[in-house]
């Protein structure tokens, strides 16, 4: 939200002479002396009712009088901007500040204008002069933190809007925005309390609502959320941006102990019917609903073992029919392929950086692909620079980055004229969704950086791996059963990875609480991966076990689930009759080096069950820890048994929930049988990295494709 200011200049501003002002339409008659001020005032008048041609023909007026009239020529150029015509906006208001730079509204106005064109370190200048020009104007300080954010420099924002706020506590909008940067830096409880604030000033403030709905879905509280979100649907009733929220917030993050999945299903299948139909009602809101796709996504709905086939597919066609809505009126022709020697293959993605979906599907992509066969064109919809950037810029054919609105996105790629356009996942990024429910290529394929179909009518293609997909068991339906998007099993775990150049820290376990003397067992996942139906599996572990430590890392920025989680295993142990604090110790996120000195130390890695771990699997076994793993029903939960089956290790692999209770235990009881399977692990794990098979097959199908 930004501000702008629609006045004239204080009074005891220097002004022209009185002048001659013919044909005014006010009471003042042809040819009689009058007033500039006057005039001004009454265009101002006109032009806040939204009167802007009577304002426009006063300004006009004064300004064939005097052609530097500085409030005229201010004014009007606010009033070009209003009607659209920003070209017009910046030449007006930059002869206004020629005449005086001294004038902050107007470097304000200007700064408004040019944030409006996108050319936004213009934008923040102008701000910038007129906090210079009055270091306690507010507006100024409030639009640049809106635009600093837009750019993802977070605490820069941050600086803006608390200084906006020291001019003036009770600033709501501002309360509010201080929120979403402390939501976008992951800090939820800091947003809750920003939003909170923000309500208490202005309790019909439904963007606030909105807000603090989402950030109590992110700590877990559905309770709360749900109410909140409700308060801003009723107060913004045709918000596409709220009834999305609330419709994507049915599914949690972490549930409680007795929660039935299906009511959440239901609910979200319920409220995707309703807000569908709510778009089908109106033409209005069909055409502003692309604003709404991508910023809430159906996320956490892969941690349910289910096939979400069906749900997402009702899902992807809602937002392909808003993405086609706005195509259609802003008049964007379909993709145009132009003829090249190579295969021209467009990658999108919010990760050409140090992350997990780089590591596991982008980077060997880019190491290994036959650059004499295909054109590789990036298009980086993320802000952070680090080397793995700076690799991909060097392995591009084209490179494009940066905070683009969404239609100047959609020009750039346009204008690439590709023949395959990629997206390593759908359902992690905003612009990335948006994006991805439009046809910008002839061939458009995800990938399973996000590992379940994105049920978009736009994706053509699946790209799966042979190790990870469920066999065609007598009564188990075919994978392609899962997948709205035609199945392609690349050979072998269907990517290229390199192992990661990192030098392990030995790590403090006694500082840690945990007994050095006990065997430890790693459950290295997010507390979304965990969920209450298996809590008793690792209830069971350790009453077999008697004696053990299942240590659990608190995910960054996760305190809160991760204290939802540990009061639930609590419970679990509880209703066992188990101390669950003589069993289960939460320590600290653990940087990269550390963290492979605490998999170098622990006894057994356990994956979560029915959503396995990739990198971390990987990342286990090149620490030559044993990973106990189970196959799940989909692809997502066969990450981790498709490694170890790729290795020749498939009684690391359970089929049944006691069969893995049995491994764990047997992993961690047996010194001798443990140190077997590291060796064979050492022995074995070559074979995992740097595999050129997936990347040959890929280029075959990239040819096949195209050919047709």
């Amino acid at each position: 939200m930004f501000r702008w200011i629609f006045k004239k200049r204080p009074t005891g501003a220097p002004f022209r002479e009185r002048v001659a002002l013919p044909n005014v339409s006010d009471p003042v008659g042809e040819g009689q002396a009058y007033s500039p001020v006057q005039a001004i005032e009454t265009a101002v008048q006109h032009q806040t009712a939204g009167r802007f041609s009577e304002a426009e023909a006063i300004y006009g007026k004064i300004l064939a009088a005097d052609s530097n009239n500085f409030d005229a020529l201010h004014l009007l150029g606010v009033l070009r901007y209003q009607r659209g015509d920003h070209g017009g906006a910046v030449d007006l208001i930059s002869r206004a500040i020629a005449v005086d730079a001294s004038d902050p509204p107007a470097h304000f106005n200007l700064g408004n204008v040019y944030g409006a064109l996108n050319r936004i370190e213009e934008a923040i200048s102008c701000y910038r002069k007129a906090i210079a020009l009055n270091p306690d104007y507010l507006d100024p300080h409030f639009n640049l933190g809106n635009t600093l954010q837009r750019l993802g420099r977070l605490d820069e924002a941050l600086v803006s809007y608390r200084r906006a706020l020291s001019l003036n506590p009770h600033f709501a909008a501002a309360l509010n925005a201080e929120g979403v940067v402390h939501g976008e830096q992951r800090q939820w409880n800091e947003a809750i309390f920003s939003f909170q604030r923000a309500i208490s000033i202005k309790p019909d403030f439904g963007e606030a609502h909105q807000n603090l709905g989402h950030a109590l879905t992110k700590v877990g509280n559905l309770a709360e959320a749900l109410p909140s979100y409700r308060r801003a649907v009723s107060l913004m009733p045709e918000s596409a941006l709220a009834r999305w929220a609330y419709t994507m917030a049915q599914i949690p993050l972490v549930y409680e102990a007795d929660s039935d999945l299906d009511v959440f299903r239901l609910a979200f299948s319920r409220e995707l019917d309703e807000l569908a139909a709510w778009f089908a009602a109106s033409s209005k809101r069909m055409a502003m609903g692309f604003e709404a796709v991508g910023g809430h996504q159906p996320f956490y709905l892969a941690y349910q073992e289910e096939n979400n086939r069906d749900l997402l597919s009702r899902y992807g066609d809602l937002c392909t029919r808003l993405m086609r809505a706005w195509q259609d009126g802003q008049g964007v022709a379909a993709p145009v392929v132009r003829k090249r020697p190579k295969v021209a293959v467009g990658i999108v993605s919010a990760h050409f950086c140090d992350h997990s979906v780089w590591s596991a599907v982008i980077k060997g992509l880019l190491l290994k692909l036959d650059r004499t066969r295909f054109d590789l064109d990036l298009f980086y919809l993320g802000v952070v620079q680090d080397q793995e950037t700076l690799f991909a810029k060097s392995r591009a054919s084209y490179f494009e980055q940066g905070k683009k609105e969404l239609r100047q996105w959609v020009e750039t790629i346009h204008s690439r004229e590709l023949d395959v356009l990629i997206y390593p996942e759908i359902g992690m990024d905003l612009m990335t969704a948006k994006l991805a429910s439009l046809r910008l290529a002839p061939v458009q394929v995800v990938t399973w950086g996000h590992p379940q179909t994105s049920g978009l009518p736009t994706m053509d293609y699946f790209l799966s791996a042979e190790d990870f997909e469920p066999a065609n068991a007598q009564g188990d339906p075919p994978a392609q059963e899962h997948y709205t998007e035609r199945l392609v099993m690349l050979p072998h775990l269907g990517c290229s990875y390199s192992p990661l150049p990192v030098t392990a820290v030995a790590p403090n376990l006694a500082g840690m609480g945990i007994d050095l003397e006990s065997p430890l067992l790693l459950c290295p996942g997010l507390p979304f991966k965990y969920l209450p139906q298996h809590d008793w599996i690792l209830v069971e572990i350790a009453r077999r076990l008697g004696k053990c430590k299942i240590v659990f890392v608190v995910g960054a920025r996760m305190e809160n689930l991760s204290a939802r989680l540990r009061e639930r295993l609590d419970q679990a142990f509880a209703r066992a009759g188990l101390d669950f604090s003589k069993y289960v110790v939460f320590i600290s996120w653990q940087q990269r080096s550390e963290f492979y000195g605490l998999m170098k130390r622990v006894d057994v890695f356990l994956d979560t069950i029915g959503f396995s771990g990739f990198n971390t699997a990987m990342q286990a076994i090149e620490c030559g820890l044993p990973v106990a793993t189970r196959d799940g029903r989909f692809m997502r939960g066969r990450l981790g048994s498709g490694i170890l089956k790729r290795m020749g290790l498939p009684e690391l692999v359970a089929q049944s929930d006691e069969d893995y209770i049995a491994l764990a235990v047997r992993l961690a009881r047996e010194p001798d049988y443990n140190r077997h399977i590291r060796g064979r692990i050492e022995a074995n794990r070559p074979v995992l990295f740097d595999d050129t098979a997936p990347i040959k097959g890929l280029e075959d199908f990239l040819v096949n494709v195209t050919k047709r």
